[in-house]
């Protein structure tokens, strides 16, 4: 039941991300994005416009003049996670990331000098880089919608590239199948991001991803070395994750 809970909950979160991002949105392109059918997203928008988050038209939803409340939000999280991380790339350092929000939001708040990043994400090219950081985007197919690179072409390209440090957002994450992602396409490309770091990797989870188990496996939980997470995360996962030696940092 609390995984249940914590997929439900992750799903609309991720409804209230993309609505706050594409003003007016259907319910047919929720339905397709979350691969999960029409009649669900109409009840998860029912459930967010009866607690003031969201507004309700026909076919859709848009923010409207619902604000939500940014000390709870995931996307508050997720930035705190996202500092934190960049306080761990230091001078001359070369850093994989992939097409998590999380890890690119990290871009905005490195401060070292001289850092490489190393990313199939395209949508770097937008965001702010203050540590003026070299940019090495791998190429490949571009999925518009997420700005992910995909395909032979980007895992080529990674196979001819080393990092000293690697920071992985997933979908979920779980001290018995390990950290999975949900895109088919990027199982891979994140399983060699793990592989061609000299160095540390840390993976990014905000609490609401802690117990969703749907998807890929792109790193088993033996492999998993640094998890960077908030105070909301389970208390038992966290537990059992350090247990197995894995560190987990909590961001308050």
């Amino acid at each position: 039941m609390k995984i249940s809970r914590s997929i439900v909950n992750s799903r609309r979160e991720r409804i209230l991300e993309t609505v706050r991002n594409g003003g007016d949105v259907s319910v047919n392109s929720l339905s397709e994005q979350l691969q999960v059918s029409p009649l669900t997203i109409r009840r998860d928008l029912q459930y967010l416009e009866e607690h003031k988050l969201l507004e309700r038209f026909y076919g859709g939803a848009r923010t409207g003049n619902a604000e939500v409340p940014r000390q709870n939000s995931r996307e508050l999280r997720k930035e705190r996670i996202a500092r934190y991380a960049a306080g761990l790339v230091e001078d001359g350092d070369s850093i994989l990331l992939n097409t998590s929000s999380t890890a690119l939001a990290m871009v905005k708040y490195i401060t070292s000098r001289n850092v490489t990043i190393i990313t199939n994400n395209g949508n770097i090219i937008n965001e702010e880089n203050p540590s003026q950081a070299t940019i090495v985007l791998l190429g490949g197919e571009l999925r518009y919608q997420k700005g992910a690179m995909v395909g032979d072409f980007t895992k080529n390209s990674l196979a001819y590239v080393a990092a000293k440090k690697c920071f992985v957002g997933c979908t979920g994450i779980s001290p018995d199948i390990g950290m999975v992602t949900e895109m088919m396409s990027e199982v891979n490309l994140n399983q060699m991001m793990f592989q061609r770091v000299t160095g540390t990797t840390y993976i990014l989870a905000d609490s609401s991803k802690f117990g969703i188990r749907t998807g890929g496996v792109s790193c088993p939980p033996e492999k998993i070395e640094n998890i960077i997470t908030d105070v909301n995360a389970p208390a038992q996962m966290v537990c059992e994750f350090r247990e197995m030696g894995t560190w987990v940092y909590q961001v308050d």
